[in-house]
């Protein structure tokens, strides 16, 4: 069972260079999607002139980000695994795939990155970086169970393609089945929740913006969604025949 294998790990482990690289990497990576993502969203509202939320702008955002998860993953997977997301970073450890402290200096390092993204797109767009919100008439459950459903199947995505070490070839294609899960997932809860997904995502802009309304909803879907995927696939993974047919 994937809960016999969850360990803190130790405080060497957590300054190890390593670790630190690994954390570095996802700095990298989650600013990059970050910057990509929210600044998709401040252009949008430049060409537009703030005009009210469009089909086609949900479109542009679900490209956006799939693209940018993509190579934000692809970058960091050969470092730290390409969580680019607290949310895969904790499916990752209550699957005993990654130590807790190992796990705190990923979480640390993805926050931060997307407060500098924020920051930055700030700066050179002279533009307010949008806050995630819930759109008027959700509710704070339904919200909640949104963000839920839709982490559960990024996470599970991320557990079939990139940290299976059963995956195969399929591994190849890791970052995009990562980024077209994401993108897809902005198609159904965009227009609800802002489709988050990611803790991290949501930090940068909140912190920017000083925009903290329902802030909560964007973590505990999110943590709550990836860490029953986790178990969920590392349980079903455990439990499947090992041979390479069912007959």
């Amino acid at each position: 069972m994937p809960i016999r294998n969850i360990a803190v790990g130790t405080p060497q482990e957590a300054t190890h260079p390593d670790t630190l690289k690994a954390g570095l990497a996802e700095f990298i990576s989650t600013f990059i999607f970050v910057f990509a993502g929210s600044g998709s969203g401040i252009a949008y509202n430049k060409l537009t002139n703030d005009g009210a939320a469009t089909p086609a702008g949900l479109i542009s955002a679900s490209i956006a980000h799939a693209f940018a998860l993509f190579v934000a993953v692809s970058v960091g997977a050969n470092i730290s695994g390409g969580h680019v997301n607290p949310a895969v970073t904790f499916g990752a450890f209550v699957g005993g795939n990654i130590t807790l402290l190992r796990g705190i200096v990923y979480i640390i390092a993805q926050l931060l990155g997307s407060i500098v993204a924020s920051a930055l797109l700030v700066f050179v767009t002279a533009s307010s970086v949008p806050a995630f919100g819930l759109s008027e008439g959700v509710g704070v459950g339904p919200a909640l169970v949104l963000e839920i459903v839709m982490t559960f199947g990024l996470v599970y995505t991320v557990y079939a393609t990139a940290v299976d070490p059963k995956k195969g070839n399929i591994g190849i294609i890791a970052p995009i089945a990562i980024g077209f899960i994401v993108g897809a997932n902005i198609l159904v809860g965009g227009a609800f929740t802002g489709a988050s997904m990611n803790p991290a995502v949501s930090f940068g802009p909140a912190v920017v913006s000083w925009s903290w309304s329902n802030h909560w909803v964007y973590w505990a879907g999110p943590l709550i969604g990836g860490g029953i995927a986790g178990l969920v696939y590392e349980f079903s993974s455990s439990t499947a025949p090992t041979s390479s047919s069912h007959y």
